[in-house]
C-alpha cells in the first residue's frame, strides 16, 4: 500500500499562481516525508467555489496552463490536484488530475454534481463518465471527488468493482456545526461497505461566507481511523496505509469548533481581500463584546479599534463596560459622543417633523450617525468595519439599515442571540477569567435608543424567539407546527411575519460566517416581494 500525504491547504479563489505555489511547496513537503502521493482538496488549483469565474473562458484556460506548469513539480512523487477541465466541445468539468513524472498522467471528472444548499454545480459543470482508476506506484487507486462518495452506489462502487485497492476522495466540504461527525460516520460506513482504505482530503479556510474546516481523514478497510488532520488550519499528515497510522489531531468540542470557524472566517475574509485592520462599534453590549474577542483572535489586538458612541440614552454602566472590555483586550478605544450630531440633525429635520410623535425615525437616526462615524474611520484609514448584529436580529429586522448594519463583514450573522451568550461564557471559561465582564453577560440586552428600551420587550424572550427562528429558518416548519403550549400560535405567527417582511434588509446586509445548516446568504433565497402567509 501507498504512503500518502494528506496535504490540507488554504487556497484563495482565483489565485491560480498563488495556489500553484502553495501546492508546489506542499508537494515538496510530502516528498521530504517519504510520501508516494500528495493529495490535495477539490478545485485546489483555482479555489472553491469559483462560481461565475467559470463562465470566463480565459479563467478556465489559465487554470489549465497553471496545471501543466505545476505538473513539472511532480517528480519522484505523484500528486492528486483539483482543477477545472474542459473538453473539445467546450464543456467544463470539476476534475482531479494525477500528476506524475513531470506531466499530467490522468484526469477524472466528477460524476455527482450537488445542486442544493450552497452548492450550484449544475450551473457550471457537466457530469463526468470516466472510471477514475489510476495506478500509482503499482497500486490501483480509485480517485473521486466530494459528492461522488456521498451518493450511495455512485462512482466509488464502480471503482472498487474495477479493481481499486484504495479510494482517494478530494473534497471541499463547507463547515456547519456538527459536520465532522457526519463526515466521519459516512467514511466509516463506506470503508466497511467496500472493504478498502479511504483517503479523504478536505479544504481549509474562509471564502466569503463559507468556512472549510479541514479535518482530512484516512480510514483502513475495517473502518478504523488512521489519520486526522487539524480542524481550521493547514496541515500535512503522512499515513502509511501498509504499516502504521498517521497523526490523529484532537476533535474540538462544539463551542470551540464554532468559535474557531468564526475566527478563521473573519481572518480569511479580511486577509484575502487585502485588509489588515478593523473597526467596530463597542457599545458595552453582548454582541459587540463577542465580535471584539473574535477580531482580536483573528487579527491581533494591535489591528483592532473599538469606538464607543454614546447618546443621552446610553447608561453609565454600558459606557463603562465598553471601556473595560477594550482595556481587557488591549485594543485601541475611542469614545465619541453623538449628541452634537444628533442635535444638528434634529434641528434640520425639526420643521418637517413638527407636530409628530417621536418614534423609530428618531431612534434610527442615532444608529445611522454611528454607522457614519465607523465608515468615516474605514474611509480615512482603510480599515474594514465589522458589524455586530446576530442572526436573531437579522431574522426579525431588529437592526437599522445604514446604521448598525453598516460595514463590510458580519461575524455573528449566523449566530442566534442565545448562542452569543453561550459563546461568551465559554470564552471566559477558556480564558480563565472574565475578559467579557459579567455585567455585560447579565444585563438585559438593549439597543439603548430610547429610555427603558429592552430587546425582549420588543421581541419576547430570546429563548422563545430563537426556538421559533431555528424551526422556521433551518427546519422550514410552518407556524402551526411550531406552536405549542409554551409558544402560542399568535406569537409564532408574529415572529414568522417579521422574518418574511424583513428580507429586503437582509439582502443589503454584509456577508458573514455560515455556521448553521441554513444561513442567510447563499442557501437562503426568500423572495423580497412575497405575499405568502401560512
Amino acid at each position: 500500500m501507498l504512503k500518502a500525504a494528506l496535504s490540507q491547504i488554504n487556497p484563495v479563489v482565483g489565485d491560480l499562481a498563488g495556489n500553484g505555489v502553495r501546492i508546489k511547496a506542499a508537494i515538496a513537503r510530502a516528498k521530504s516525508l517519504g510520501a508516494d502521493v500528495a493529495v490535495f482538496c477539490e478545485l485546489s488549483l483555482c479555489g472553491y467555489p469559483p462560481e461565475d469565474l467559470l463562465l470566463k473562458g480565459h479563467f478556465v484556460a489559465n487554470n489549465l496552463k497553471h496545471l501543466h506548469t505545476l505538473a513539472k513539480s511532480a517528480r519522484g512523487i505523484a500528486a492528486v490536484v483539483g482543477f477545472v477541465d474542459r473538453d473539445s466541445q467546450g464543456l467544463i468539468y470539476n476534475a482531479a488530475a494525477v500528476l506524475s513524472n513531470g506531466k499530467v498522467a490522468g484526469v477524472y471528472h466528477k460524476h455527482e454534481l450537488p445542486n442544493y444548499g450552497v452548492f450550484d454545480e449544475k450551473r457550471y459543470f457537466s457530469p463526468g463518465k470516466n472510471s477514475g482508476i489510476f495506478t500509482i506506484k503499482g497500486t490501483k487507486v480509485g480517485i473521486n471527488i466530494c459528492e461522488d462518495i456521498w451518493v450511495d452506489g455512485a462512482a466509488y462502487k464502480t471503482q472498487v468493482r474495477n479493481g481499486a485497492k484504495l479510494l482517494i476522495n478530494i473534497s471541499s466540504s463547507p463547515y456547519e456545526e456538527g459536520k465532522l461527525k457526519v463526515r466521519q460516520a459516512l467514511l466509516l460506513k463506506r470503508a466497511k461497505e467496500i472493504r478498502r482504505p479511504i483517503i479523504y482530503v478536505n479544504c481549509v479556510g474562509g471564502q466569503d461566507e463559507l468556512v472549510f474546516d479541514g479535518a482530512s481523514l484516512a480510514y483502513d478497510a475495517n473502518g478504523k481511523v488512521l489519520a486526522r488532520a487539524k480542524q481550521f488550519s493547514e496541515d500535512c499528515i503522512l499515513v502509511d496505509l501498509g504499516q502504521k497510522p498517521g497523526a490523529l489531531a484532537p476533535v474540538l468540542d462544539r463551542s470551540a469548533e464554532v468559535y474557531q470557524a468564526l475566527v478563521l472566517g473573519t481572518r480569511d475574509y479580511l486577509h484575502k481581500n487585502g485588509f489588515t485592520k478593523v473597526a467596530l462599534g463597542l457599545s458595552g453590549g453582548i454582541d459587540s463584546a463577542l465580535v471584539a474577542v473574535i477580531a482580536v483572535d483573528a487579527l491581533g489586538k494591535e489591528n483592532v479599534t473599538a469606538v464607543s458612541m454614546p447618546s443621552q440614552f446610553n447608561v453609565k454602566a454600558t459606557r463603562d463596560d465598553a471601556r473595560i472590555m477594550a482595556e481587557n483586550l488591549g485594543i485601541t478605544f475611542h469614545e465619541i459622543s453623538i449628541e452634537n450630531a444628533l442635535s444638528a440633525l434634529m434641528k434640520a429635520l425639526g420643521p418637517y417633523f413638527k407636530g409628530t410623535t417621536p418614534n423609530i425615525a428618531e431612534e434610527n437616526i442615532q444608529a445611522r450617525i454611528r454607522g457614519n462615524i465607523l465608515m468615516a474611520f474605514s474611509n480615512k484609514f482603510g480599515w474594514l468595519v465589522l458589524t455586530t448584529g446576530n442572526k436573531s436580529e437579522m431574522a426579525t429586522g431588529y437592526c437599522t439599515l445604514y446604521g448598525d448594519m453598516s460595514g463590510g463583514f458580519a461575524p455573528l450573522k449566523d449566530i442566534l442571540k442565545t448562542r452569543v451568550y453561550d459563546l461568551c461564557r465559554w470564552y471566559n471559561t477558556q480564558a480563565g477569567k472574565d475578559i467579557i465582564p459579567q455585567s455585560i453577560i447579565e444585563r438585559p440586552p438593549s439597543a439603548e435608543l430610547r429610555p427603558g428600551q429592552t430587546d425582549e420587550g420588543s421581541l419576547g424572550a430570546y429563548a422563545d424567539l430563537d426556538r421559533v427562528l431555528a424551526q422556521y429558518i433551518e427546519g422550514h416548519k410552518a407556524p402551526s407546527v411550531i406552536a405549542d403550549k409554551a409558544l402560542p400560535l399568535a406569537y409564532v405567527q408574529k415572529t414568522v411575519r417579521l422574518v418574511d417582511i424583513n428580507e429586503y434588509k437582509r439582502r443589503q446586509a454584509p456577508p458573514g460566517v455560515k455556521i448553521s445548516p441554513r444561513a442567510f446568504g447563499k442557501d437562503w433565497r426568500l423572495p423580497i416581494t412575497n405575499k405568502y402567509r401560512e
